[in-house]
């Protein structure tokens, strides 16, 4: 990979390679390390050149928090990188009394009962009653500094799978980063900045596309609030007849009458699919096993809107792809458009049945 390094006078440049190679200690098993390498001497360089910058002391301690809390959040949850998890957003006023407590509460036992951990703010209300279901080995908390909330909920106090942040962006970085499903609860701003970001992040393909389900709690008489059925009044009034999202962008969104229809949607999400990435123009759908022969031409019918050009492929090995030998895929040239339609070709492909072989 061509080196992207800052501009910097030679005996800097050898100063930083010579800094990288006294710190670092290459495995005979790590095939990535000298990209990594150029990576981290990359860093090194521009951290350098802040000092040209004529940047402010609070604009340097910006960046160097930001720096360690986005390190904290990678190395963290790095060591968790096989199993799933899910970020759990709500008010944090939430009393433990109220029917969307229970809601989070039984969704996110049910997930833990299912092998999934839980991601939650590590703050009252809803973020405890996330964290309460499982077991605390399958939770996580990302506590935000506040002036008026700077203590985390005591289910995760003296967890070491706490992290304290001080920067939001740095957190939902930690969130959408680390996740493979959200679900919210009823809520305010904050609830609301973190699904919309969520919603963003996936609309505009800048996060891997997860199941994003939007959950409440029943009252006595098994009826709801009607929170989300208020949200989304507003969101295709006021967003889609106005043109602001396009229809398909409703599909990045599911609704769910309870939390056990919550858990299902999460879970039945990667009963087929699961995981995709691109592959230079090609968009590459991993899968637990191979589809029909046929499904590939009814994918081409069904799905047009997404081609680029050419058709969908299958096959269980791909240049460029370095999912496990054998991993059936399925991909086409995607024109990086309509993300809430290739979410509906995710439901799809999880809805056919499997091969005979399988």
């Amino acid at each position: 990979m061509k080196e992207r390094l800052p501009r910097v006078a030679p005996h800097i440049r050898t100063a930083i390679d010579s800094l990288i190679e006294l710190s670092t200690l290459a495995r005979p098993d790590d095939l990535d390390h000298e990209h990594r390498r150029l990576l981290v001497a990359e860093m090194v360089a521009t951290s350098l050149r802040l000092f040209d910058d004529d940047l402010t002391t609070g604009e340097l301690r910006l960046v160097r928090q930001a720096l360690r809390e986005m390190r904290a959040g990678f190395t963290m949850f790095n060591r968790f990188r096989s199993l799933r998890k899910i970020a759990i957003f709500g008010s944090a006023r939430t009393p433990r009394e109220h029917p969307d407590y229970c809601a989070a509460f039984d969704f996110s036992r049910l997930l833990a009962a299912r092998g999934w951990m839980a991601i939650t703010g590590a703050g009252p209300g809803i973020m405890q009653a996330g964290i309460e279901g499982p077991t605390p080995e399958q939770s996580f908390g990302l506590s935000i500094r506040l002036p008026f909330e700077d203590k985390p909920n005591p289910v995760i106090a003296n967890d070491p799978k706490l992290l304290k942040f001080r920067y939001y962006f740095t957190r939902k970085l930690a969130f959408m980063g680390s996740a493979d499903a959200v679900a919210a609860f009823p809520g305010g701003f904050g609830t609301q900045d973190e699904l919309f970001e969520a919603l963003t992040l996936v609309q505009c393909g800048r996060n891997a596309i997860v199941p994003i389900v939007l959950v409440e709690g029943e009252t006595a008489d098994r009826h709801t609030s009607g929170y989300w059925t208020a949200w989304e009044r507003f969101v295709r009034g006021s967003m889609h007849e106005n043109g602001w999202i396009s229809p398909e962008d409703e599909d990045l969104y599911r609704i769910a009458a309870s939390p056990m229809e919550a858990a299902d949607i999460v879970t039945n999400f990667y009963r087929r699919y699961q995981s995709s990435r691109y592959v230079d123009d090609l968009f590459v759908i991993r899968l637990d096993a191979p589809l029909e022969p046929s499904m590939c031409t009814a994918f081409e019918r069904e799905f047009k809107d997404l081609l680029a050009s050419g058709g969908f492929t299958q096959g269980s090995h791909l240049d460029g792809d370095d999912a496990p030998a054998g991993t059936p895929r399925l991909w086409f040239r995607h024109n990086r458009r309509y993300f809430g339609l290739v979410r509906r070709l995710i439901d799809r492909i999880n809805d056919c049945p499997a091969t005979a072989s399988t």
